[in-house]
Order: C-alpha cells, then structure tokens, then sequence
C-alpha cells in the first residue's frame, strides 16, 4: 500500500507554518528547498519540516490536511510540540 504524508514546513525563526499533503515526501521536500513547490514556502523560505504524519489512505490524508489547514496558529505549535518540542528540523 502506498503512504501519504501531511506535513508542516516553518521557517528559520519558527514564525511561520506551512501545511501540505504528498505521497513522496522526499521529493516534495527537494522541491520546496529549490523554490518550485509552492509561492508561499518560496516567499517565507518556509523549508524546514518540522512535524508529518504517515497515512496508508490517502482519503483520510486530505482530511487531515484540510483540518490543519484550518487551525490556529498556536494549536498547530502545540500539536508539534507534542512530538517535536524543541521545533528541530527533522530528516526524512
């Protein structure tokens, strides 16, 4: 079965978040470091994962996603820091 992963993506001072969905997060990651991914990440240098989730159905993906998407600034903070609590850059 094919994974899908959602993602949050900041920036170097951790004041700005970026939610998105893919199946390749690797590649995904590339292309938002070189820029092509998406006019936000590019605008806000937003290219450092801090915090994914590992689905198996990518339904319940776009569900996920579109629920972050729709949160809070600070709930998105809590919800890292749960697994993330230093905001470290993860490798993936």
């Amino acid at each position: 079965m094919k994974s899908s992963y959602i993602y949050i993506l900041t920036n170097k001072y951790r004041t700005t978040f970026y939610v998105g969905m893919t199946s390749n997060l690797s590649k995904r990651l590339i292309e938002h470091y070189h820029g092509v991914a998406s006019e936000f990440t590019k605008k806000y240098n937003a290219i450092d994962l801090i915090y994914f989730e590992e689905f198996t159905d990518i339904n319940q993906a776009i569900s996920r996603e579109k629920q972050l998407k729709n949160w809070h600034k600070d709930w998105k903070l809590n919800l890292i820091k749960e697994e993330n609590p230093t905001l470290k850059t993860l490798k993936f």
